[in-house]
């Protein structure tokens, strides 16, 4: 899968807003998460696209960003992942990461989730 085609995969109708919003905020950093992030990092073999996004989900909650949290659990939906799984993902790093960071990610499936039925 080519980098363009993970960012399709993953971000969806909200691709090009997001590569806006990333050069908005700058260039560089834009460039560095386009190319580096999806371009090297995302293409490495090994994992399937949704275990690098359930990786992610955890990744983003044990550093409280619940926005680009929110970001990776659609993705992680978008590459394949049940609700069960992400919920189990989410569950499973409460040894590691404590009640606190797992709540504020559960709140953000549930948001998630909630908006994707309106949407429907």
């Amino acid at each position: 899968m080519s980098e363009s085609d993970a960012r399709t995969v993953l971000w969806g109708r909200q691709r090009e807003r997001i590569e806006d919003r990333l050069r908005d905020l700058d260039p560089d950093l834009a460039r560095y998460v386009l190319e580096f992030a999806y371009g090297e990092v995302y293409e490495r073999p090994g994992l399937d696209l949704k275990t690098k996004e359930l990786l992610a989900c955890v990744m983003l909650m044990s550093l409280g960003n619940p926005d680009e949290l929110k970001t990776h659990l659609r993705g992680a939906l978008r590459a394949g992942a049940s609700e069960e799984e992400l919920r189990e993902t989410l569950l499973f790093a409460i040894p590691y990461l404590g009640f606190p960071r797992v709540v504020g990610a559960m709140q953000a499936l549930r948001e998630l989730l909630e908006a994707r039925k309106k949407e429907r």
